[in-house]
């Protein structure tokens, strides 16, 4: 019996995230059985479509997560990433983090980008937000 688990990211299901910019993305962490950290991909397929939608990661009151710091990795292709003020140009291979409070979103600049995204609150245990417990459930991957 194996411990470990192994998958291409391209075998995996890309689900759309519900939001407002239909941003669609791949649940690496429930695809792998990942509790200790958030980790998904975002994906956009043409120049100008939103990769990560703008938000930040402070929860509203009665939310059931803690604020996480993520890591942004762009896989694939080439995206701008605009953190508060900040213009970032992201070619492939490029790394970012950022705290909470930080607004943030990311645009594809070429076809085929991928934006791989790790994240957890610092000191805390790691919980999935609600969201992404809808959309798996809602794409019947539960």
């Amino acid at each position: 019996m194996s411990i470990h688990a192994v998958a291409h990211l391209r075998d995996l299901p890309r689900i759309p995230a519900g939001g407002p910019d239909e941003a669609a993305w791949t649940p690496i962490r429930h695809a792998l059985g990942i509790g200790a950290f958030g980790i998904n991909a975002w994906h956009g397929e043409h120049p100008g479509d939103v990769v990560i939608e703008e938000h930040d990661e402070i929860p509203a009151p009665g939310d059931d997560w803690e604020g996480h710091e993520e890591l942004y990795l762009v896989l694939a292709g080439h995206a701008q990433l605009i953190a508060d003020d900040d213009v970032i140009d992201a070619p492939q291979g490029t790394l970012v983090a950022l705290p909470p409070h930080i607004r943030r979103r990311a645009i594809a600049l070429t076809e085929d980008t991928t934006i791989l995204v790790v994240g957890a609150p610092r000191g805390e245990a790691f919980r999935p937000a609600a969201w992404e417990r809808r959309a798996i459930q809602s794409a019947g991957l539960v």
